[in-house]
C-alpha cells in the first residue's frame, strides 16, 4: 500500500515529465541559451529564418554562428524548453510553457456568493 511519500514522489516525477519552463529556470541556462529563450518568450513562436535574423542583429560579442545556433536550438528542443515543428529551414519553434496549476480560490468565491444570494430573500 503506497504511503504519503510515495504519492508525493509520484507527483514530483509527473511534474518533471511534463517538461516546459518556468521563469526561475531561465537563470540556470548558459548565456547563449538564455538569450535565445528571452527572444522566444517575447514572440512565443518563431520560424528558423526569423530566429537567424534576430540572432544576426545581436551585438558582435553576443552573436552566434549558424552551427552554434543550431546546437543551441537542438539543446533547447531536447530539454523541452522549445517545441520544434518541421525540419531545419522550415522549422517553427514554440516556447513550451509549463502548465500552471489551477486556483481553487475562484471557485470558492463563486460558491460563497451563490450561497449568499440563495439565502437572500427577494
Amino acid at each position: 500500500m503506497p504511503g504519503v511519500f510515495d504519492r508525493l514522489q509520484k507527483q514530483i516525477e509527473d511534474k518533471q515529465s511534463e517538461g516546459g519552463i518556468t521563469a526561475l529556470d531561465l537563470a540556470d541556462l548558459p548565456p547563449a541559451l538564455r538569450k535565445i529563450m528571452r527572444l522566444m518568450l517575447r514572440e512565443i513562436q518563431l520560424g528558423y529564418s526569423e530566429i537567424t535574423n534576430a540572432v544576426a542583429s545581436f551585438p558582435d560579442s553576443e552573436r552566434l554562428a549558424h552551427k552554434e545556433l543550431d546546437d543551441a536550438l537542438d539543446t533547447l528542443t531536447g530539454q523541452a524548453w522549445l517545441i520544434r515543428l518541421g525540419e531545419r529551414e522550415r522549422a517553427i519553434y514554440k516556447v513550451n510553457l509549463r502548465r500552471k496549476s489551477g486556483s481553487t480560490l475562484a471557485s470558492g468565491v463563486w460558491n460563497t456568493l451563490d450561497a449568499k444570494l440563495k439565502d437572500k430573500p427577494e
